[in-house]
């Protein structure tokens, strides 16, 4: 459990991060959103990075497979990314609109790419990983 813990514990402070941003946007505050937007944006990317160069690799070669699970992540992490850019778009337009209506599909992408990770993904890093588990947490935790 101590991928599994570690990691659903960061989309959880990515959450409330971006719901920080949120109620700014609902507010009309767009340089408090921008704050907590680009931090919310930062630990997402950050998250991601861990996943592409720590977790997954050795996820993939304990697993003899760069197929599956891993490979759905990274594709559904680009399609992030490229919300994560809209976002900061319409909040340098102070386009409350625009943002909430990509915030909805971020919303909806994140919360289904979570549960696949938080109910499968890390559960199989937790088993197949074994006794690295503990060593690969450190080395996300320096990052």
């Amino acid at each position: 459990m101590e991928i599994s813990n570690y990691m659903k514990d960061e989309h959880r402070l990515c959450d409330e991060e971006f719901a920080k941003a949120e109620q700014a946007v609902s507010s009309g505050d767009f340089d408090e959103a921008f704050r907590h937007f680009e931090e919310f944006m930062v630990d997402t990317l950050k998250h991601f990075d861990k996943e592409e160069e720590i977790l997954f690799p050795a996820f993939e070669a304990a697993t003899l497979s760069t197929e599956g699970p891993t490979q759905v992540m990274r594709y559904e992490h680009n399609q992030v990314r490229g919300l994560l850019e809209q976002l900061k778009d319409a909040i340098d337009k102070a386009d409350k609109e625009r943002f909430f209506s990509v915030a909805d599909t971020l919303m909806i992408l994140l919360q289904q790419h979570n549960m696949k990770e938080e109910q499968m993904l890390y559960a199989m890093c937790d088993n197949v990983l074994g006794e690295q588990a503990k060593d690969l947490v450190e080395k996300m935790k320096a990052r």
